[in-house]
């Protein structure tokens, strides 16, 4: 007669036992890899956001220099110049076919004597600067240049880019 009474050295017992281990092993690493990918497309979004963000601040840049050129390129002093004419903004979308950025400058003139004649009332800041106390002569014909820099819907951003940025410049 043959006794067993070691019932956990059973063939059948031991390969279950490996079997529910194994789905245990996939589980965690399943969770693992959901984890893992998870944060990677958080990571891309937010690296995608600062690349944007950073491009829109270059744009913005580059909208003063702009601004600059179309400003050089029209006479502003009406002293005696007939057709003269003032710039009051410009605009554009970054890169030409299907934008990501829209970009408009707005432009404003200090002082400048004559200019008052050519640029609409909300374009021209009179200069405390001729009259008697002449703090800082030099500052007489300078502008006042905005920039808005934003993101279109084809980026397809989680938050739209905004940027602005204010240059006070002499042309």
């Amino acid at each position: 007669m043959r006794r067993n009474s070691n019932i956990l050295k059973d063939s059948t017992m031991r390969s279950g036992m490996a079997m529910i281990m194994a789905i245990g092993f996939l589980v965690i690493i399943a969770g693992m890899m959901a984890t893992m990918l998870n944060m990677t497309a958080i990571t891309t979004a937010k690296t995608e956001q600062m690349y944007f963000k950073e491009q829109a601040q270059l744009l913005a840049k580059s909208g003063t220099e702009f601004a600059l050129l179309a400003i050089s390129a029209h006479i502003r002093n009406p002293g005696g110049v007939a057709n003269s004419t003032c710039v009051v903004s410009t605009t554009s979308q970054f890169p030409a076919n299907a934008p990501y950025f829209n970009i408009v400058t707005n432009i404003r003139y200090i002082g400048l004597a004559g200019a008052a004649g050519t640029c609409a009332a909300n374009n021209y800041i009179s200069t405390p600067f001729v009259s008697g106390n002449n703090i800082a002569p030099e500052s007489d014909g300078m502008v006042l240049i905005d920039v808005y820099v934003t993101s279109t819907n084809a980026l397809n951003l989680s938050q739209r880019i905004r940027f602005h940025k204010r240059t006070l410049q002499k042309p």
